[in-house]
Parts: structure tokens; C-alpha cells; sequence
């Protein structure tokens, strides 16, 4: 066995030993070459095995220290930015970070603000308002350190990046994408994308999108459908979805199923070695129905979309069009443009296609406000609080939809 350090001898015929093996194979010298031969031939890359992963600590802007892993490549080539779910932190990529290394691909995994090593209060005991200023100003800024970092690393190619982003990671990676042109491939799981990301995805049909999710997500009964359905938004041809019918949440997936990373690594080889895109090579989006959909919430033509959908969903009742979530956000858009019949359009559909969900109804509500029909936006206020405590959310997501609901009662009823 090579790992051993031994070479086979040359088969031989026990008669014509003496005359056909030389005492020259004994020396030190012949048996050293017999080996190397024999590494190169059987494991070629273990002469170049990927270094091992090391620490490193990143000085965010106003000087607070923040902890990352890098995994280096052995020699030059492309890398990866990795972000981490909000119920974990940087370690959660090491089965990922590991075999990018190995395949060539450098990749950079960073505690967010307040996780892990990374300063900070423990994110879990903030308040609403504090952690909401934490994600949308503190970790953009700290994520693009940790970008700048990777890019300075020796034998990064800063032509060929990619960012992987998991659960809340998932919008800070199109944010990444968003804001550095160097992004050339983006791996999501089990999130969601965000108003920006979307409409990212959908002005950036070139961005190929790999998408993962688990059947049995702990905190999204439609994961699968929602990370899916991100695929089918852009509608590039190299967009590429992998379910699971098990495996909880996003990188939790990795322990169950380790053909996830495998998966996840062969991907971004294709696109970020064998074939890169770029924003100046055209591509022709494949006109999903999501596709189609929201090219036209996003031009503004909520009407159309409205037919759009009725349409689509009599030819198969069973397509999916949006998230809960991301038909949520596009409602509040039209709110904050001042299009209240528009918003109230989308949040109507958002009802019908998620009837159990109290967020939804809550929203519908707002819409009603803004359009000034106090009765209707009574009525939805009502039958959220009805519905919160069968809801599928979480204590802190309850209470704030409960005193939503309950402010817009105390105003709107006599």
C-alpha cells in the first residue's frame, strides 16, 4: 500500500531470479524512485494536498475583532465566501470549506457580529430593533472585510468568486453579490432572499444559482418549493436545484446527507473553473412561470400579475409562484410607493395561498388601512389574532404580530 511506503517488486520467475533482478533494485535510490512513480500515478493530488484550514481574526471598522476559517486551495484558482445561518455559526461550513479546498477552490467562512468568536452580544439576546440594525448595517459592512480579506489571500483569482449563503446568510449573499462584480456564482440554503435579492436575481439572469433545502425544515413547511422557486426566479440555464426529503436546515443538511457538499463542490467547479459567466456574455432566461410572474410585479403591473397567476394556477393548480415571505415584501413595496389598491392586490393573494398563515392576514390588514377601508382592515385584523396560536412562527415573530394586530384594532374600532 502506497500509504505505507512500499513499493511491489518487479514480478520475477523463482528460476531466473539471479539473472533478471539486479541488486541494483535494492538501493535506497531505486526504491525511492519506485514510489514516487507510483504517488503520481495512484494519487496524483496528494502531491499537492490542500493546506490545513487555519484562524484568522478580521478588524471590523469601528475596531471590533471578528473571527474567521480560511481553507486554503494548494495553488491558485477561484474561492468562495461563506455565511452562516442565524442558529449557528462558522463551523457549520467545514464539511463544505474542507472539500472546496481539495477541489481547488479556496473558501473563507466568517462569524457574523455577535456568533461564535466574532465580538459582539450573543445576537440571540438582542431586542427586535437592535438586531434588526445589526443585520442590515453592521454585517454588510463586516461581511465586505471579510471579502476584501479573501481576495488578498495568495493565489485567489479575484475574477472567480463565489458566495454561499445559508438560512439569514442567504439575503447577506445576495447583498454580497449586489455590491462586488466579482461574484460569479451564489449557493443558497434554505432562506429567503429578500426585496433587493430579488430584485437582484431578476435584473442578473447570467447569475447562476445552485438552491438546497430540506422537506422536513424546522422553521419553513416550504422550503423545498421556496429555494426551488429561486432557481426558476432568474431562470438561468445552469440553475440548479437539490431537495431532500430530510436533513432540518440548511447546512444541518451536510450531517444526513454529505452528497450535498459533494454536490455543492462538483457545481461550482463547473462554474467557476470549467466555465465562468460573466454580466457581459448574454443569457436567455428560461421563462419559468415564477419567471414570468414576477418580470411583472417588478415592472409595477400588479394587475397583469394578478391575471397572470389566475391563469397559470388553472393550468396546473399545483405551480408555485412566491414565498409567503417574498410576496409579503413585494406587498410592502407597493405600500411604501404609495400604491395601496396594488398592495392589497398582492396581499389578497398571499391569503388565498397561504390561508393558515396570521402574518399574512396582518398584512392584509395594513393594506386595507392605506387604501381606507376601516371595516375590511378591522376584519383582518381580528381574524389574525384568531389564527396566532395555531401559527407556525416563533414566540418573538407572534408577539410582534399580535401587537400589529391589536394596534390596528384599538384605532379601528369603535
Amino acid at each position: 500500500m502506497w500509504g505505507r511506503g512500499h513499493s511491489p517488486r518487479p514480478p520475477m520467475h523463482p528460476a531466473r531470479t539471479t539473472l533478471c533482478y539486479s541488486d541494483a533494485v535494492n538501493t535506497p535510490l531505486y526504491r525511492r524512485t519506485i514510489l514516487l512513480v507510483a504517488l503520481m500515478v495512484v494519487v496524483p493530488g496528494l502531491l499537492h494536498a490542500a493546506p490545513a484550514p487555519r484562524d484568522l481574526t478580521i478588524t471590523a471598522d469601528d475596531g471590533a475583532s471578528l473571527k474567521a476559517t480560511y481553507y486554503p486551495a494548494a495553488g491558485p484558482g477561484p474561492a468562495v465566501l461563506l455565511l452562516h445561518m442565524c442558529n449557528t455559526d462558522r463551523r457549520s461550513w467545514a464539511p463544505l470549506g474542507v472539500q472546496l479546498a481539495d477541489a481547488g477552490i479556496h473558501a473563507f467562512a466568517l462569524d457574523y457580529r455577535g456568533f461564535g468568536e466574532s465580538a459582539g452580544k450573543a445576537f440571540t439576546t438582542l431586542a427586535p430593533a437592535e438586531a434588526t440594525q445589526l443585520v442590515r448595517k453592521a454585517w454588510p459592512a463586516d461581511i465586505d472585510h471579510a471579502f476584501r480579506t479573501l481576495l488578498d489571500q495568495p493565489g485567489v483569482d479575484p475574477a472567480r468568486i463565489g458566495v454561499a449563503g445559508g438560512s439569514c446568510g442567504v439575503a447577506q449573499a445576495a447583498g454580497v453579490a449586489r455590491r462586488h462584480p466579482e461574484v460569479r456564482a451564489m449557493v443558497l440554503l434554505a432562506g429567503p432572499i429578500g426585496t433587493d435579492g430579488r430584485h437582484f436575481i431578476l435584473d442578473n439572469p447570467w447569475m447562476p444559482i445552485f438552491a438546497s433545502a430540506a422537506a422536513d425544515d424546522q422553521y419553513d413547511n416550504d422550503a423545498p418549493q421556496a429555494m426551488r422557486w429561486l432557481t426558476e426566479l432568474g431562470g438561468n440555464p445552469r440553475n440548479k436545484f437539490v431537495g431532500f426529503a430530510d436533513g432540518k436546515h440548511g447546512t444541518e443538511i451536510f450531517g444526513p446527507h454529505p452528497e450535498l457538499p459533494r454536490a455543492i463542490v462538483s457545481w461550482l467547479k463547473d462554474v467557476l473553473v470549467t466555465s465562468v459567466p460573466s454580466p457581459d456574455k448574454p443569457t436567455t432566461p428560461v421563462q419559468t412561470p415564477a419567471h414570468e410572474f414576477w418580470a411583472l410585479v417588478y415592472r409595477g403591473d400588479v394587475t397583469k400579475a394578478t391575471e397572470y397567476a389566475a391563469a397559470a394556477r388553472s393550468r396546473d393548480p399545483k405551480v408555485f409562484l412566491f414565498p409567503e415571505a417574498d410576496m409579503n415584501f413585494a406587498g410592502y413595496e407597493q405600500l411604501q410607493a404609495g400604491n395601496a389598491k396594488a398592495a392589497v392586490a398582492l396581499f389578497k393573494m398571499n391569503v388565498e395561498a397561504y390561508p393558515t398563515s396570521a402574518n399574512a392576514q396582518d398584512s392584509l390588514g395594513d393594506g386595507y388601512v392605506a387604501d381606507g377601508q376601516p371595516a375590511l382592515a378591522l376584519q383582518a385584523a381580528e381574524k389574525c389574532l384568531s389564527m396566532l396560536d395555531g401559527y407556525h412562527a416563533d414566540e418573538q415573530t407572534k408577539a410582534a404580530i399580535r401587537q400589529s394586530a391589536e394596534d390596528k384594532i384599538k384605532k379601528l374600532k369603535p
